[in-house]
C-alpha cells in the first residue's frame, strides 16, 4: 500500500519494532510525524493503535481506457483472450479485495466498479487481497451500463453471474474476449445491467447453501474461463 506518512504518538516507546518502523520509513523515504497520543485515538478507526499508524496515499484508480489498453495487449500475447471484471454495486471492501486477488491470478486486464453506492479501495481491500490490487487496474465509472455497451463496442461478451441463468458456466463459450459481471452481496445483479448483459452464467447448487459468496463464485467462474481459454490455445 502507498504511504503518505507515518504517524507516531509523542510518547510511544521507542522499542525494537517501532525503532524497526521508523528505519523502514527512513528507507523508503516516507515521512515520519509526531503527535500526541489523543489526536492518533481520533485518527483510528477501531480506537486502538499501540501508538503507531500509517496514513495511506489515495487509490490511483485507471480509467476504462487503460483496462481496453491492458485487454489489447492481453488478447495479442495470450492468442485472443481477455478478461474484464464488472461488479454491481459490491459493497464490501473485503470483497473487493478478494475478487482482485483472483482477477490478478487468472491474468484479468481489469476491474471496473462504479463510483457511487459501492465499495472503493481502502486498507481492507489491500489486506484480502493480499496486495494484488496494486498489480491490477481498477476504474470507477459513474454508469455501468454505458461500460458495458462500450465494452460490446470493443469486441467483449459480456456474462453476467447470475442464480437466475439458465446456464450453469461450464456449458457457456467463454472463450476470447469476455467481461464478466458480478452482482451486489444481497440483491445480485440489478435488472438494467442484467438487461445490458449478452448471456446469464451459473454456478450448480446441490448443497443445502442458496448461494456462494460473492468472491468464492467470481473465482470459481474466473478460473472456468481461464480453463476454457488455456484448452483453446
Amino acid at each position: 500500500m502507498p504511504l503518505k506518512c507515518v504517524l507516531l504518538a509523542d510518547n510511544v516507546k521507542r522499542d525494537g519494532l517501532v525503532n524497526d518502523i521508523l528505519r523502514k520509513a527512513k528507507n523508503l523515504q516516507v515521512p515520519v510525524k509526531e503527535l500526541p497520543r489523543k489526536k492518533l485515538d481520533e485518527r483510528s478507526e477501531r480506537g486502538s493503535h499501540q501508538g503507531v499508524m500509517a496514513e495511506a496515499k489515495p487509490f490511483s484508480y485507471a480509467s476504462v481506457s487503460d483496462i481496453l489498453d491492458a485487454a489489447k495487449a492481453s488478447y495479442e500475447a495470450h492468442d485472443g483472450r481477455a478478461l474484464v471484471v464488472l461488479l454491481d454495486h459490491v459493497t464490501d471492501a473485503g470483497n473487493l479485495g478478494a475478487i482482485a486477488r483472483s482477477a490478478e491470478a487468472v491474468g484479468a486486464c481489469g476491474i471496473v466498479i462504479p463510483n457511487k453506492r459501492a465499495a472503493h479501495v481502502t486498507a481492507a481491500t489491500y489486506k484480502s487481497s493480499a496486495g494484488a490490487i496494486s498489480h491490477i487496474p481498477v476504474a470507477q465509472v459513474p454508469n455501468l451500463t454505458a461500460t458495458i455497451e462500450r465494452l460490446k463496442e470493443a469486441g467483449f461478451w459480456v456474462a453476467g453471474a447470475t442464480e437466475r441463468a439458465s446456464q450453469v458456466v461450464w456449458e457457456a463459450n467463454l472463450k476470447g474476449l469476455i467481461a464478466l459481471v458480478m452482482g451486489n452481496e444481497q440483491e445480485g445483479i440489478s435488472r438494467l445491467v442484467g438487461e445490458a448483459c449478452d448471456f446469464g452464467v451459473k454456478l450448480p447448487q446441490v448443497g443445502s447453501v442458496d448461494s456462494l459468496n460473492v468472491a468464492q463464485s467470481f473465482t470459481a467462474c474466473a478460473y472456468e474461463w481461464l480453463r476454457q481459454n488455456q484448452q483453446a490455445s
